[in-house]
């Protein structure tokens, strides 16, 4: 195996000029114990220049070995025979008999390997540190390193650089403990450092504006941050600094294309040039651009170039570094400006499919098809904005040139749902009036409404935010007779007339309209209008002491509050104002404390406090309820003064007024109670199926309810009507008038 070594490939390179000191990672290597250390992270990242300070300090134990590889060494004999010049060019004295002989592949494990490692244990500590192991790829040279690496003799240590992140035998050695590891992310200087680089480069403190541009553009790398340093260097005056940024930034695309780009193979950089669009790599939209071997490529690169970087939150899920986006964005520009485009749709197409609304619009736009990114938004914000995403669609119209969603009427409609959703009723009014000065024939939008349906629908439900509940209950009955039953809109309208007639008093006239929101807003998936449908049924019936339907709405509507994730949105809060009541009502009032918290911190995350008056002097009035039953007559007082304000702000208080004059009570509930054969309008409803041959469960999908709720409000029927079964029920209603 003996052959000659060129001897600079036995010591480390010179070290560059301005070099940084780097003794966050000197000690992460001074402490570290293992007998395999790995430094692996892509070119450029001062692996090279981290180890020559290294293995030149008094802390590196023993005498250091250094070999830098290269394509020539890729065999297994040019191989060995480099690792032992480098160790007899450290260690004379290391036994002559290691490297006789000829390199012979039969032979390694059974009689060149035992003699190595032998040879090696009985010379004393020795560091070898092999520099640029991304060079040996050759199946039998790995297999003999691997090999070695997992029989080292005792204080014989090695230390290795590569760009690629190493496969066998490193998962071997991290599960007994044996290595030590160091990635791109612990290489990366912080901003601190990247500073103190910048600092020497340039002769003075730059600026903490450059300093900043320049960390974020490089994100750290070293090479990136060193070009741009001393290409800014070269600038006569701060008014030069931009150009030379330019040049700088210029100068690091030049190197990437040497050091990464030119090192692929053609497979390999058409994907990276096809993928360039998408601001995160994953299989699927990689797939949709590069062909079907994407996720093979992708992974393939993550591990060889190191430029793509894992994002945390995603497994399999990547970035393009900003430095190699770069390069990869000049160079698609220069040699295919005309796929750009059509890169882009592919990917919208792609996102859309899955239901990625956000990336899908991002790409429709920069693909210059505008009015497929209309069509996107459109198809999704229904489903987002019933889930309780309205900032979502926001964001959606946000991507959207101003110009476009101002001159489409269905647009301005969705742009007011956002609005509403997001407890901002003024701005769904302005949106509102743009709708009605650009809508042209009978254009559509959402589910089974035209866009003047539409915003008659959004204009009632605005008016109900703002407290105008006389205007709301004349809108909403307006607008409900231009929708379908079964749809979003349906429920919306008859929540916001519903909700109306609740503050005026009309509280079976609210029930019934309620009822019938509640099983819209089921059939059509609208969670928002679900939960507000049955939050306010469940404060209607409080108010008119129906306790018993009170709780059965109050658990239907906080269970979907939990399924639905809808706990922060506004439209909790009449539940929680109810259940709070009810506890009251029952003398718990700790736990009543807990639920008017939860409803208070949604009312003091809303960035409109003149959204809902009515809720919000209802919940100051049940706050001054709960102080009663402690006895703090102060913090009472204080809380219906609140409650007075906000219910000033209405446009007609009407039950408010009655809670409000009645100080000195200590529920929310008005003072009758209902007679024990009287039955809420839902107890009625599954009593009328009773008389036929439906069971529970299908009266529940008859009645756009859950199976729990019938089955709780049979219990209640049969309880008020002393009856022991259906049958007797029915009898008993028809006697007393109920049928």
């Amino acid at each position: 195996m003996t052959s000659s070594v060129p001897a600079f490939k036995l010591r480390p390179p010179a070290q560059p000029p301005h070099l940084l000191p780097r003794p966050r990672l000197l000690r992460r290597l001074d402490v570290a114990t293992e007998p395999v250390v790995v430094v692996s992270a892509p070119a450029g990242a001062g692996k090279t220049v981290l180890l020559t300070e290294w293995s030149q300090s008094p802390a590196a134990r023993g005498r250091c070995a250094w070999l830098s590889l290269d394509a020539h060494d890729n065999a297994p004999d040019r191989l060995w025979a480099g690792i032992l010049g480098a160790l007899r060019h450290a260690r004379p004295d290391l036994p002559a008999h290691l490297d006789d002989g000829e390199w012979r592949g039969d032979g390694w494990l059974e009689e060149i390997l035992p003699n190595l490692v032998t040879g090696l244990g009985a010379a004393g500590p020795l560091t070898l540190i092999l520099d640029g192991l991304e060079s040996i790829t050759d199946a039998d040279a790995m297999r003999t390193l691997a090999d070695f690496l997992t029989r080292l003799p005792h204080g014989f240590r090695i230390v290795l650089t590569t760009r690629h992140i190493p496969g066998s035998p490193l998962p071997t050695l991290r599960a007994r403990g044996l290595i030590t590891e160091l990635d791109q992310r612990d290489l990366a200087f912080t901003p601190e450092e990247a500073r103190a680089v910048l600092t020497g480069l340039l002769g003075s403190a730059p600026t903490q504006e450059t300093s900043a541009a320049l960390y974020e553009a490089t994100e750290g790398w070293a090479a990136g941050l060193c070009l741009m340093g001393r290409t800014l260097a070269r600038s006569a005056n701060e008014a030069d600094t931009e150009r030379y940024l330019a040049r700088g930034r210029q100068a690091v695309t030049e190197y990437l294309a040497t050091e990464v780009l030119h090192q692929l193979t053609t497979e390999q950089r058409r994907f990276l040039l096809c993928t360039s669009v998408l601001d995160e790599l994953s299989v699927g939209p990689c797939q949709a651009l590069a062909g079907d071997r994407a996720g093979v490529l992708l992974r393939e690169l993550a591990r060889t170039v190191q430029l793509l970087v894992p994002l945390a939150a995603e497994p399999s899920t990547y970035r393009h570094h900003r430095a190699l986006l770069l390069l990869l964005s000049d160079v698609l520009e220069a040699e295919a400006s005309h796929t750009v485009d059509s890169l882009h749709r592919s990917a919208a197409q792609w996102y859309a499919r899955q239901g990625h609304t956000t990336a899908a619009v991002r790409h429709w736009m920069l693909g210059g098809d505008e009015s497929a990114a209309v069509a996107t938004v459109l198809e999704g914000w229904e489903k987002a904005l019933s889930a309780g995403r309205g900032e979502q669609v926001s964001q959606w119209l946000d991507l959207l040139p101003s110009r476009t969603v101002a001159g489409d009427a269905r647009l301005c409609v969705v742009a007011a749902m956002a609005a509403l959703s997001a407890g901002a009723p003024e701005t769904a009014r302005r949106w509102l009036d743009v709708a009605r000065l650009r809508q042209t024939g009978r254009q559509t939008v959402g589910e089974g409404s035209t866009v003047s349906d539409a915003a008659a629908v959004a204009q009632a439900v605005a008016c109900c935010l703002l407290g105008e509940v006389l205007t709301a209950d004349r809108l909403g009955e307006s607008a409900a007779g231009g929708t379908l039953p079964l749809t979003a809109w349906r429920a919306l309208a008859g929540t916001a007339r519903g909700a109306a007639l609740l503050w005026t008093r009309r509280y079976e006239e609210a029930e019934a309209l309620l009822g019938e929101a509640t099983r819209d807003a089921y059939a059509a998936g609208h969670g928002l209008a679900l939960v507000r449908a049955l939050g306010l049924r469940t404060v209607c019936a409080l108010l008119a002491g129906r306790h018993e339907s009170a709780r059965i709405m109050s658990d239907e509507a906080l269970d979907e509050v939990a399924t639905l994730g809808l706990d922060r949105h506004f439209v909790s809060v009449p539940a929680n104002i109810g259940r709070a009541g009810l506890l009251l009502e029952e003398g718990l009032v700790d736990e009543a404390e807990r639920v008017l918290a939860d409803a208070e911190a949604v009312l003091a995350g809303s960035p409109r406090t003149e959204s809902e008056p009515h809720m919000r002097a209802l919940w100051h009035f049940t706050r001054s309820q709960l102080e009663s039953a402690r006895g703090d007559t102060d913090a009472a007082r204080k809380s219906r003064e609140a409650a007075q304000r906000a219910a000033a702000r209405c446009e007609s208080p009407g039950i408010l007024t009655d809670l409000l004059g009645r100080s000195g009570e200590e529920t929310v509930v008005l003072p009758a109670a209902p007679r024990p054969q009287d039955l809420s309008l839902g107890e009625r409803r599954v009593l009328r199926a009773l008389c036929g041959t439906l069971t529970l469960r299908e009266i529940a999908s008859e009645l756009y309810v859950s199976h729990n709720t019938v089955k709780t409000q049979v219990r209640a029927i049969f309880r008020k009507l002393d009856a022991h079964d259906r049958g007797e029920a029915v009898a008993r209603a028809r006697q007393c008038g109920v049928l």
